[in-house]
């Protein structure tokens, strides 16, 4: 009972050993990871995401995080190059290129970019005066990323990105700036509002010289239009006296008049001339032959009239 007992003891014990064994054979390695194989304390091999079979005992596995990872950089006291101190808080991003490196070049990866951040922000802070790097944060961003990056390559990590979160100089440096600031923003109000009524100026007076130009515009204007109705009228009536001429001789010659008529029409139309004001009668020289004696006569009426008045 007793052999039998320290048997089954002893198969429970191997199928225990082997079910160990086993299990310390299998390692999952996840989508994010590596796996770094060490055999009998040497590297042997780098095993991707997924089951992964090891010789337990003899070899182990190291895993190594590969996404990217940010390191808090601590606020520290920086002095410019134009000796004013300022508060600096900085913000690390990095990424695992390399597993081997960092794993077996560098003993704490986190620790060592820490401190080597914080010793290239202070030389990079200290090339820069105040006002420059207050306003230049992309610059010392790209510097100092670009430096780090440089320094971490032989260790297997790139550096992704660098940001600096705050930069905050004195206290009375910063009222400074508020004062700065403030007399700024009173300048260039006091000069929008000088521009604004230099151009209400302006504006006023083209106003009034196009209302000039437009007075007189329309003055010309005017002129002409009544220039040109007088000129329409004269010729309208020049063509009205045209065409009673037209028509009054059209109807003589129609009417085919004797030579009575004729002279009869000439004895009236001497009469109306001898009603009017002038003291000479000037006589057609056809007609000086056949009416000689009535103007002479005419003529005579004439200077009895003029006497008459006197």
């Amino acid at each position: 009972m007793i052999i039998y007992g320290g048997f089954t003891f002893f198969v429970l014990s191997i199928i225990a050993f082997v079910f160990i064994f086993i299990a310390s054979s299998i390692k999952i390695v996840r989508q994010y990871e590596k796996g770094l194989v060490e055999t009998l304390g040497k590297y042997t091999g780098t095993k991707s995401s997924g089951l992964n079979v090891i010789v337990p005992i003899f070899q182990r596995m190291l895993r190594v995080d590969m996404r990217e990872r940010v390191i808090d950089v601590p606020p520290q006291s920086v002095i410019t190059k134009d000796n004013v101190s300022v508060v600096v808080d900085a913000i690390i991003y990095f990424q695992v290129t390399d597993p081997v490196k960092v794993v077996y070049n560098i003993e704490n990866f986190a620790l060592a970019a820490l401190k080597l951040a914080q010793t290239n922000l202070r030389n990079v802070i200290g090339d820069m005066e105040l006002d420059s790097t207050l306003t230049s944060r992309e610059k010392i961003n790209t510097q100092l990323r670009e430096v780090m990056d440089e320094a971490t390559d032989k260790w297997g990590v790139k550096v992704t990105r660098v940001e600096i979160q705050k930069i905050d100089p004195p206290r009375d440096i910063t009222d400074a700036m508020s004062k700065q600031m403030k007399a700024e923003r009173e300048k260039r109000a006091n000069i929008l509002e000088a521009e604004g009524l230099r151009q209400a100026a302006i504006l006023k007076a083209e106003g009034a010289k196009q209302a000039v130009i437009l007075d007189a515009e329309a003055v010309k204007e005017k002129q002409v239009l009544e220039a040109t109705g007088q000129a329409e009228a004269i010729r309208k009536v020049a063509e009205a006296e045209k065409y009673k001429i037209e028509v009054v001789y059209n109807a003589i010659h129609e009417g085919k008049p004797t030579n009575d008529l004729i002279a009869i029409k000439y004895l009236e139309a001497l009469g109306n001339i001898a009603d009017g004001q002038a003291t000479k009668v000037f006589l057609p020289l056809e007609t000086s032959g056949v009416t000689a004696s009535i103007a002479g006569i005419a003529e005579l009426f004439k200077g009895s009239n003029i006497k008459e008045k006197k």
